[in-house]
């Protein structure tokens, strides 16, 4: 074997090729480390050996973090094509068994991972008790590439080559207020009523998606902003008396405290159920890919 240097390439262990990418997509070691259940002294260890047998600089360590080098860049679309076929071999040569054990990862916003997918995959898993569901339910982006999650749920479609994307659903949103709260600062009947009322909405400097800024369909009438950076702390917020918000209709049957407000102003997004190339054929990539999609069908009318 030949390093990238044209010199002759001393054996290395495969297995060093796991940290690597781990590192490569986490940018941290101990991000890293934390990954791969594992010290970071040792992460940093297998770097070095790997880097010492590839006769090559893999990283440049900065205060910040671990970059990529040119060789490192080259190395990792290397490292991720073997990732690919490795992970095609234990689902295809492996059996159904190995399929659906093992832990997949959903990323999805905290709205739609906290008020339907929270109750909904339980069942999934009861079904399989060999696999992990994680559920990530947060208010950003995940990063299939980086392996951030091994099914994602998106407000735009992506538009990344290697990600293979479905429109899951579209989803209504409107303008709520708590009973309370209408009662004691009276009705709102036209949106000059607004003037004065204090509306809920998201951080301005944290939104991850242009799709997530309502506000400005009612800043003409109010000033007033209560900022909370994630859905359930807007339901909450909404909920205590604090103001109105803009919130999903989806979310709120639990919650029968809350009135729509303005019921001419909706607004309308969707949700994109997405998956990376490299893991969409594995079966249990694939089963839960399907659960998630035939829920939301199952429960249509809860969205729109």
């Amino acid at each position: 074997m030949i390093s990238p240097r044209g010199g002759p390439l001393s054996a290395f262990d495969w297995n060093d090729l796991r940290f690597f990418l781990a590192v490569a997509r986490a940018g941290r070691l101990t991000v890293a480390a934390r990954q791969l259940e594992a010290d970071h002294t040792t992460v940093s260890r297998r770097i070095a050996a790997l880097e010492h047998a590839l006769k090559t600089k893999l990283f440049e360590r900065r205060p910040q973090g671990y970059s990529l080098t040119e060789e490192g860049e080259r190395l990792l679309a290397k490292a991720e094509t073997m990732e690919s076929q490795a992970l095609a071999v234990a689902s295809e040569i492996g059996g159904s068994d190995l399929a659906l054990s093992g832990t997949v990862r959903v990323g999805a916003p905290d709205g739609f991972g906290s008020y339907f997918l929270a109750p909904e995959l339980g069942a999934l898993a009861e079904r399989h008790p060999g696999l992990t569901l994680q559920l990530v339910a947060l208010p950003r982006t995940f990063s299939l590439t980086k392996r951030e999650a091994d099914i994602a749920i998106t407000l735009e479609q992506p538009t990344e080559a290697r990600l293979v994307s479905r429109k899951l659903t579209d989803y209504r949103l409107r303008l709520y207020a708590s009973q309370a709260y209408l009662e004691r600062h009276g009705p709102i009947n036209e949106p000059a009523d607004l003037a004065d009322k204090t509306l809920v909405t998201y951080v301005p400097d944290l939104l991850y998606s242009p799709v997530l800024d309502y506000f400005s369909s009612f800043e003409k009438y109010t000033s007033r902003r209560y900022e909370c950076a994630s859905v359930v702390a807007q339901v909450e917020a909404v909920r205590a008396g604090a103001g109105l918000g803009v919130l999903h209709d989806y979310a709120l049957r639990p919650f029968p405290e809350l009135r729509v407000v303005l019921p001419e102003t909706s607004f309308m997004r969707t949700y994109w159920l997405v998956t990376h190339s490299d893991v969409r054929s594995l079966r249990r990539v694939e089963e839960v890919h399907a659960f998630i999609l035939s829920r939301v069908k199952a429960n249509r009318g809860l969205f729109f």
